[in-house]
């Protein structure tokens, strides 16, 4: 399984933030957004992971992570030119995705919780077909909503609804099979202009090959890609952080826990950061494996 993080587009929900800046580049609290959706990656055990972004900003990811051999893991860059779909990332990430199957996630979507790694390893774990996930909202009409069956089999997805057939919305992250590369050649432009995600899913719907993970109990989901979305996940961030002492999305601590990096390679990042509270609670791991 390999990963891609789309870290395109032009960010206009969030001008001015971001007419010079990447939105994926953007605080959520203490840390660049981009390192939320990294960390899923990361925590699935996903070690070749491919950043898209636009010919403005790759450079900043490049600078950023470089060829992610810090992490113990592999990053690879490519550029979208232009917006043209979440689609479109299986098109330029084609020579990347190879063989394998994949996963994508959105770079401004944040993911919190307990059980959260259960159940996104039981997804990664199917070998064929397609996984999305649905999330309980209370405002299913801005969002792409998917209906299922008593077995999670998805019935419809429909986007922004005028009468939903669901309260579920799907969130940004997708696991494929490697029919995806296939499938993604023969779906056409929208009206928009832009490859949907969404004709995808529905081409695994039609052959019974997509199935949905819903997101419960305890689990937080955050598009960050608004004002509030950026303060609602940067609140959240801050008071786990403070209150559990747990960090979210440190991909150093990941990391190392999983044996990519060690002690000494911990520390050279711990001390680079050693001003802030980042870099002290990644001595204080250091001081607790001793």
């Amino acid at each position: 399984m390999k990963g891609i993080i789309l870290a395109g587009g032009s960010g206009t929900r969030l001008y001015p933030l971001t007419k010079t800046i990447s939105k994926q580049m953007l605080p959520i609290y203490d840390k660049p957004m981009i390192y939320y959706p990294l960390s899923i990656l990361m925590e699935l055990g996903i070690r070749e992971i491919l950043i898209i972004s636009t010919p403005r900003d790759i450079n900043s990811y490049k600078n950023l992570f470089g060829d992610g051999s810090k992490l113990g893991i592999s990053v690879s860059y490519e550029v979208q030119n232009k917006p043209r779909g979440i689609a479109d990332a299986f098109i330029v990430g084609r020579k990347f995705i190879g063989k394998s199957s994949v996963t994508l996630i959105l770079g401004d979507n944040v993911f919190y919780g307990q059980r959260l790694n259960s159940i996104l390893k039981r997804s990664i774990s199917r070998e064929n077909g397609a996984t999305i996930f649905g999330y309980y909202v209370n405002n299913p009409m801005e969002y792409g909503v998917v209906e299922f069956d008593k077995n999670l089999n998805v019935i419809s997805i429909e986007e922004k609804p005028i009468n939903p057939k669901s309260n579920y919305a799907i969130p940004g992250l997708y696991f494929y099979d490697n029919n995806v590369i296939e499938i993604v050649k023969n779906i056409a432009p929208s009206n928009r202009g832009e490859l949907e995600i969404s004709d995808i899913n529905k081409e695994y719907m039609k052959v019974d090959k997509l199935k949905v993970e819903l997101l419960e109990q305890g689990i937080s989901w955050f598009d960050s890609g608004t004002y509030q979305g950026l303060l609602n996940a940067a609140n959240f961030v801050e008071m786990i952080q403070k209150e559990q002492r747990i960090y979210i999305a440190c991909i150093e601590e990941i990391a190392y826990k999983k044996g990519y990096i060690n002690n000494k390679q911990l520390g050279k990042i711990a001390d680079s950061m050693s001003k802030t509270e980042y870099g002290q609670y990644l001595n204080s791991i250091l001081k607790g494996s001793n």
